[in-house]
């Protein structure tokens, strides 16, 4: 679904990707982990079209949408559920949904009904405050409303970045299951996160990115038990 070929992309004279190819396959679960500054945030935004390349092509279901805008690889299916969450702080929770569909307009409203009913078939607390607004929703409250307001475009591609940040123990693993959730049901995730645990745990594949570079990658799972991502992502010697 996803190939990004050699991508390289610079913040003026400093260069913050150093040459990223990666693949990610129609319904899996992929997964950037790396630490701060390693080049994860950038890459999602380059892959949205917020960045644009000094060099590599990026394809999508075959198509070179390197040079194709933000809002029109938006319509092309590829969306992106930022990190900070992004939420509309003065909107309520039905309005900040809307968005996602503003931005991908459905054809028919029985659509927009189904959509929004699996949103808050994830997401029941989503439904307990759809006339709250956003700006006073719980931190993890928020990152469902971010998350839900990308699946009201119906992604072929989700780009979900650092999902578990700021979050409590409990709604980590609450997010993580739905993220699951998700992808079972067809979604193909690219997710950038910082626990690696979680994240490798349910990742068809992973790249490890260090300072702008991809330096390993294979199985979730195998990643999970490599000396080298425990002593460095999981705290174990």
């Amino acid at each position: 679904m996803l190939q990004v070929e050699d991508i390289v992309v610079n913040y003026g004279r400093i260069q913050a990707l150093h040459g990223i190819s990666l693949n990610v396959g129609s319904g899996e679960l992929v997964t950037l982990l790396g630490a701060n500054g390693a080049g994860k945030t950038t890459t999602m935004r380059a892959l949205s079209g917020l960045l644009p390349l000094t060099k590599g092509r990026i394809l999508f279901e075959g198509e070179d949408i390197t040079r194709m805008k933000a809002h029109e690889r938006v319509l092309a299916g590829l969306i992106q559920a930022p990190e900070g969450r992004g939420v509309f702080p003065g909107m309520t929770v039905q309005e900040n949904l809307d968005m996602g569909c503003y931005a991908r307009p459905f054809k028919q409203r029985s659509e927009y009904d189904s959509t929004l009913d699996w949103v808050f078939e994830l997401f029941p607390r989503l439904a307990e405050r759809r006339r709250q607004v956003g700006g006073t929703l719980s931190g993890g409250e928020q990152q469902m409303l971010a998350i839900g307001r990308a699946l009201m475009a119906r992604p072929k591609l989700l780009l979900l970045d650092e999902p578990s940040m700021g979050l409590a123990p409990m709604v980590i693993q609450q997010i993580f299951r739905i993220i699951t959730e998700i992808n079972d049901s067809g979604t193909t995730v690219l997710l950038v996160e910082q626990n690696a645990q979680q994240a490798l745990t349910r990742s068809d594949r992973a790249y490890i990115l260090e300072t702008g570079e991809v330096t390993k990658s294979g199985p979730g799972r195998d990643l999970l038990v490599d000396p080298a991502i425990k002593s460095a992502y999981l705290g174990v010697g």
